[in-house]
């Protein structure tokens, strides 16, 4: 039997970004599920504050040079990769000079929320799928860690759906105390519109704040992981009201055991 494969898609990997609880998972479970005996690819942004020279990362030229169109404008597709060495695991990372080369993650030096962070979002997740494409490397499960990642079930089970390569990948979310009260540009809805993205779908994204960006995500994923102890309570009414599959909140020992169950759990159904 050929191996299982798991795409991580985290907004936080330590040591890149500083040490969070979202950050200790992206870097340790990854490792671990790979220990296990399973294949996986992981992805993140590089935003300004990731130190190249001191990560060592390079771009992968073989996997750059696409565009990507947003509001009608073409954005460049940078590809970088880093190696964790004691992991024996490499870090893909999604480069663009307009969205990432600021030395702040989601808010400027006055705390202010980045306006384009909707569309930094939309292409982060277009960029993970496109190169994932581009790689040929079909995922079995593909879990996503922060907000930042949750334009991704959306494009699985519409732009992606009769892909082969993601036809049959399920979605799994881990939940996280990452809210925001900002709101998104009020022409979200436009900016993620396509063919494949039916009206009805997009209208879910007009005016979309953190609670109804996630719960649009939740639609389309097949599972969840509650990933925090603290976890916004809306979204946790609202994953149990799917009925779809939940993983309790785990602590920090053994996680991964529990989680790479889990996985196997969701593939199977």
């Amino acid at each position: 039997m050929s191996k299982k494969r798991v795409l991580f898609v985290a907004q936080e990997i330590m040591p890149y970004l500083p040490e969070s609880h979202m950050s200790k998972i992206g870097r340790f479970l990854p490792q671990k599920i790979q220990e296990s005996g399973k294949e996986i690819r992981v992805f993140m942004p590089r935003f300004g504050v990731v130190n190249e020279r001191r990560n060592q990362l390079h771009e992968v030229i073989r996997l750059s040079g696409m565009n990507l169109i947003i509001e009608e404008i073409d954005h460049p597709l940078i590809i970088k990769v880093a190696s964790i060495q004691q992991a024996r695991m490499q870090v893909y990372f999604i480069e663009n000079e307009d969205y990432f080369h600021r030395k702040f993650v989601f808010r400027d030096k006055n705390n202010k929320f980045f306006k384009d962070n909707d569309e930094r979002a939309l292409f982060f997740s277009r960029g993970v799928l496109e190169t994932v494409k581009k790689l040929g490397w079909a995922p079995d499960v593909i879990h996503l860690h922060g907000w930042f990642t949750g334009l991704v079930p959306l494009y699985i089970k519409t732009l992606f759906k009769d892909n082969p390569l993601f036809s049959d990948a399920k979605v799994i979310i881990s939940l996280y105390n990452d809210g925001f009260e900002e709101k998104f540009s009020e022409n979200f809805d436009k900016k993620i519109k396509m063919k494949e993205i039916p009206e009805e779908t997009a209208k879910k994204y007009k005016n979309a704040g953190y609670i109804s960006f996630m719960k649009a995500a939740m639609d389309y994923a097949d599972a969840f992981i509650i990933g925090e102890e603290t976890v916004n309570e809306e979204l946790l009414d609202y994953a149990k009201e799917t009925k779809k599959p939940v993983l309790d909140y785990q602590g920090d020992e053994n996680y991964f055991k529990a989680f790479n169950q889990f996985y196997d759990q969701i593939i199977e159904e």
